[in-house]
């Protein structure tokens, strides 16, 4: 099971590490971009890249994320509980949370099937969109796969 945890996480750090750099590539190409309108030469097609990199940097930071459970939580009443039930709520909320991100990625794969037959593309630089929904798709799969590592954790009194 220690393999499986790890390789998990080292998946989540992976991911995380595409969306860095995804963050450093707007960052760079959003200052040239302002650097070069002053010599009346924009970088054409910054906005698409933008848009593309940010779908990037937010979905694929989601896993480690989770994993290092760094997000906000607003967990005043759960607190408040005794361990078993508050473990039950967690279990709970991690199980829901494993249908959602699975039919989100589902759906992410069916609608890049649906953008790769259509040939649909942005339209300035004519940039193919499923790639980016696939890999969007494949993140929400590995979301599952770290929520059922906490559920593991859970069920093995290792959570908190």
């Amino acid at each position: 099971m220690e393999r499986f945890l790890g390789s998990v996480r080292r998946l989540s750090k992976w991911a995380n590490t595409l969306a860095g750099l995804s963050l450093t590539f707007i960052m760079g190409i959003t200052v040239l971009d302002v650097i070069l309108r002053l010599f009346r030469k924009p970088i054409v097609g910054t906005y698409e890249l933008v848009g593309f990199a940010g779908a990037v940097v937010i979905g694929f930071a989601i896993p480690l994320t989770s994993w290092d459970r760094a997000q906000i939580f607003v967990d005043f009443f759960v607190e408040k509980l005794p361990k078993v039930p508050r473990g039950g709520v967690h279990l709970l909320t991690r199980l829901m949370s494993i249908g959602l991100f699975g039919l989100l990625g589902w759906n992410l794969f069916r609608i890049a099937s649906d953008y790769q037959r259509s040939g649909e593309v942005s339209p300035t630089l004519e940039l193919p969109f499923y790639p980016v929904a696939y890999g969007l798709g494949v993140v929400c799969f590995l979301q599952c796969l770290v929520l059922i590592c906490h559920v593991v954790k859970i069920l093995g009194g290792k959570y908190e």
